[in-house]
């Protein structure tokens, strides 16, 4: 999956030439060669991209653990991968020959999150296809500062630049600042990053020189995409994907521009547009199922999760144009929430709230916001109800970008005639 000679990659203002993070990746995967899945806590680090790669080496499966993630979400990833961190790795404990190359963990829309197993195999089919519809380049310079325990941040944004040849420059955090001083061909971000760019006058004309302007995991608001337009030079493209899946949809570097459109499937993907009765319909919105090689190969401990025919179903909805081109207008169900780049399981939160003794009923929300694309906003039943308390709770116990940033008080939820909680009535009015 990865080239033999490796590109130059700084992260936070340390750098490794390509020579130097092969031998310091070698070194790492000669120790763990044989074992079975790694943890790797994923800070914005070369210790993480060196881990990384080493675990790719070494065939061993990597197992990225949020920086940020609390008590219960890294004891839950921990248990159920059975990683073991990286200093602790017994290598006779033996990893098997199909091993994932991927173990990483969904966003807990329903529940505790679930581990997606990527194959080597799918992640450099779904690089490659990007590679193509980016026009990515060995002379190209990608700079992002997103967390390297996504999709988007690591396996787009390090192993991208890595299969690419590419120059990598990950800021450490995405600022409209570290992000204008990089000097980039390429730049990665999502909603909440490039709407902090297009709010810095300085700092988004910085961007005038780059190629591509790349934005995914969240809808980018129109106001955000015109003022990039004019300060920058150029509205960034969109692409979609899922942990399951990786990237599927892009818009292509030498096509048109169409904020809020995602594009078309890339080399090795088919996506198709369902109605209710399960056939495909174009220009109307409808159930988006994707297949093709890019493809995860089931949740750990769960086996496959695809349809009869071999297609798997995001629960997102979608519209299709004549042209193949696709626009995401939301999720099939209520519980996914995107927030600052992040896709968030309302379940997860309402499962720690619910074991704060002042609250008898939640329900998470994501409500529209400005900067973070959605917030999270809480309604809770309760006594004696502190929302700084509950607040505070939720961040100690999950990453801290999963806490809800208002708690509503409220009588009752609307529940269906089924018990079922209407999430949707409780942000009318």
């Amino acid at each position: 999956m990865l080239p033999a000679a490796l590109p130059t990659v700084t992260v936070a203002g340390e750098t490794l030439r390509g020579d130097e993070l092969r031998a310091a990746a070698e070194a790492v995967a000669g120790r763990i060669r044989g074992a079975g899945p790694v943890a790797i806590e994923a800070t914005a680090s070369l210790d993480t991209v060196v881990a990384i790669v080493g675990c790719l080496l070494a065939g061993v499966p990597a197992v990225p653990v949020p920086a940020d993630s609390g008590p219960r979400e890294r004891a839950h990833i921990l248990r159920d991968s059975g990683a073991v961190a990286l200093d602790d790795v017994d290598a006779s404990t033996g990893a098997t020959r199909d091993a994932p190359a991927l173990i990483m963990y969904t966003s807990g829309t329903t529940g505790a999150p679930k581990g997606a197993m990527l194959s080597a195999a799918a992640v450099a089919a779904g690089l490659d296809g990007l590679i193509e519809a980016w026009a990515w380049a060995p002379d190209d310079v990608l700079v992002h500062g997103l967390p390297l325990y996504h999709v988007h941040g690591l396996i787009l944004g390090v192993l991208g630049a890595l299969r690419a040849g590419s120059r990598l420059v990950h800021t450490g955090r995405p600022t409209p600042e570290a992000y204008a001083a990089a000097g980039g061909s390429l730049y990665f971000g999502v909603p909440t990053v490039w709407g902090r760019v297009a709010a810095d006058e300085s700092c988004a004309r910085a961007l005038r020189g780059a190629r591509l302007l790349v934005s995914g995991s969240a809808g980018l608001p129109a106001p955000v995409f015109t003022a990039l337009e004019g300060l920058a030079g150029q509205g960034p493209v969109e692409r979609y994907g899922m942990t399951e899946t990786l990237i599927t949809l892009a818009a292509r570097a030498d096509g048109p521009r169409r904020r809020g459109w995602v594009g078309e499937p890339i080399e090795g993907v088919q996506a198709r547009v369902l109605d209710d009765a399960g056939s495909p319909v174009a220009d109307a919105i409808g159930d988006l199922q994707v297949r093709g090689a890019t493809l995860f190969d089931g949740y750990l401990g769960l086996g496959p999760a695809l349809t009869a025919d071999g297609w798997f179903a995001t629960g997102d909805a979608a519209v299709v144009d004549a042209d193949g081109q696709h626009r995401i207008v939301g999720r099939a169900k209520d519980d996914l929430i995107k927030s600052g780049g992040y896709r968030i399981g309302a379940g997860e939160i309402e499962a720690v709230l619910l074991e704060h003794p002042s609250v008898a009923e939640a329900a998470v929300v994501g409500v529209p916001d400005d900067d973070l694309g959605q917030r999270i906003v809480a309604f809770v039943v309760g006594t004696d109800v502190r929302a700084q308390v509950l607040i505070d709770h939720v961040a100690a116990e999950l990453s801290a970008h999963k806490r809800p940033r208002e708690v509503r008080v409220v009588e009752a939820l609307p529940r269906n005639a089924m018990g079922k909680v209407q999430k949707a009535r409780l942000t009318q009015g």
